[in-house]
């Protein structure tokens, strides 16, 4: 295939030097007529191991070339990669201003080209960069529409300098976002030896997983330099706590807990972040991001009320108030203190749960309703459909099966806002909506 790739920085080279390595015809463009030089010169424009190797051989066999002439580039080849910087603005903005610029280039080429030309997206963009700035660019300077005139798809890179070309090879996946399914097929096609998980989503999403995956990996370093700074305080190794922590794959590196829903609650999380942070205090050890969550936790639950209240429904049914499905365990349930919220904003509420019967409580749990809130054994309701019946809004708070199943006999008068992890949406007539998806 003939490839043109916009941008010979870190990005731009190690693509052009793999593609080449993997049999196609590439051709690098940049401004900079000192880079575009070097790489004709069979040498790498940035330092990187294996690059250099990859762009002699490259230029050797011919595979690689290198210009700044923009419009010869497109109109020489099949598909465009865009591969050039999106730095920071001074207030923190995201500054497309290469992007932009290239992409009027590239639509200039594709105004005297008469067949159908992709643009691919390798930049990291903000959610909406590719609709807002890249299509609108393309179609302007091009004088095409996207879709009929050209295509266009985004497909981040996951690649960690010092790394790069195992990177490549090695994807932890493949993510394509595309309008139109024969665009992501084409960009597929580049990675077809790639033993890598392939995923071909919208355009926001693919742009909106960069994102994650780098704030993420921001996250974990942080978290991990706060245990570290705590455990050094209590004469803890702290590289051999995080080394235990690492091995369990089932909680504490899995998908477990990383689903967009509701708040966490119960009789350990909240209690043992206190817990945590306040020994932190006591030792004089700043931990922000650990005194964080508890806010942010809190916040989830004022979304969810501001939901329910933005609805204009007064008589709320609630289905599941236990923190956790299949348990009658109140104790500190954010369902509970959402509860509470609408309560004293003046809902009308009914809860029923079929773990949580007051007559059968016994221990923590019946002592938790008499002291902080008695009042909610005066809105549980006997049965399923007596809240269903009551709620002009149905609130789930967690996991049973005949929650589901309830769903599936509401009209469209009723609405429901699910605070469940993400799930696959229920058939229902009703005016479904999740609080984080």
């Amino acid at each position: 295939m003939k490839i043109s790739v916009f941008g010979l920085g870190y990005v731009g080279a190690v693509v052009t030097a793999c593609l080449a390595r993997d049999g196609h015809e590439v051709i690098g463009v940049d401004t900079d007529a000192g880079k575009v030089a070097v790489v004709n010169d069979g040498h790498s424009p940035i330092v990187e191991p294996g690059v250099e190797q990859l762009m002699a051989a490259g230029v050797k066999t011919g595979r690689i070339s290198a210009t700044t002439d923009h419009k010869t580039a497109v109109l020489d080849t099949e598909m465009s990669l865009i591969c050039v910087g999106t730095p920071s603005k001074p207030n923190g903005e995201l500054d497309l201003t290469h992007v932009a610029r290239v992409c009027e280039s590239i639509g200039a080429a594709l105004k005297e080209k008469t067949t159908r030309h992709l643009v691919i997206v390798r930049s990291t963009m903000l959610p909406g960069s590719v609709e807002g700035t890249v299509i609108p660019a393309l179609e302007s300077s091009s004088g095409k529409k996207c879709g009929s005139g050209f295509g266009v798809a985004i497909n981040p890179e996951f690649l960690r300098e010092g790394t790069a070309i195992y990177d490549f090879d090695n994807p932890p996946k493949t993510v394509i976002g595309s309008e139109l399914l024969q665009d992501a097929e084409k960009v597929a096609s580049l990675y077809a030896k790639l033993e890598a998980p392939l995923i071909m989503t919208s355009l926001r999403t693919a742009e909106m997983v960069k994102y994650t995956d780098n704030v993420f990996h921001a996250l974990k370093v942080t978290f991990a330099n706060e245990i570290g700074a705590l455990c050094k305080e209590l004469g803890v190794d702290g590289a051999e706590v995080m080394s235990i922590f690492c091995k369990d794959r089932k909680l504490n590196l899995s998908e477990i807990y990383l689903k967009p829903g509701f708040a966490y609650g119960g009789s350990c999380l909240p209690k043992d972040l206190r817990a945590l942070t306040k020994l932190a205090q006591n030792k004089d050890v700043r931990v922000p991001v650990l005194e964080a969550i508890a806010a942010s936790n809190e916040l989830q639950i004022q979304r969810a009320a501001r939901r329910v209240l933005a609805s204009g429904c007064r008589k709320v049914g609630v289905l599941g108030f236990a923190f956790k499905g299949g348990t009658d365990d109140l104790r500190e349930s954010p369902v509970v203190t959402l509860i509470e919220v609408l309560l004293g904003k003046g809902c009308e509420l009914k809860l029923y749960d079929p773990h949580v019967a007051l007559g059968r409580l016994v221990g923590a749990n019946r002592r938790y309703i008499e002291q902080h809130v008695p009042h909610l054994s005066k809105l549980m309701a006997a049965s399923l459909e007596e809240v269903v019946q009551h709620g002009q809004l149905i609130l789930i708070g967690n996991h049973d099966s005949a929650f589901d199943a309830a769903l599936e006999g509401l009209g469209p008068e009723k609405q429901v806002i699910d605070l469940r992890p993400a799930r696959p949406f229920p058939k229902t007539a009703a005016r479904y909506e999740r609080i984080s998806s």
